[in-house]
């Protein structure tokens, strides 16, 4: 879990920092089709997600 957990913090991260590019990733599109603050609200709940998985998760050496 804790590697899903990564995963979505870093890509919430670097979409959050390409947002500000005028840019976005091809897959993340539809977050902005509801506006610019739902689309923080689904960054921001990435990030969040992540860091929960992060920390209750095992590291693969427990497993």
């Amino acid at each position: 879990m804790r590697f899903l957990g990564v995963i979505l913090i870093v890509v919430g991260l670097v979409s959050a920092g390409v947002y500000f590019l005028n840019m976005n990733f091809i897959f993340l599109t539809w977050i902005n089709k509801w506006g610019a603050t739902t689309g923080w609200i689904i960054r921001g709940g990435m990030v969040l997600l992540g860091l929960i998985l992060y920390f209750l998760g095992k590291s693969s050496e427990e497993e």
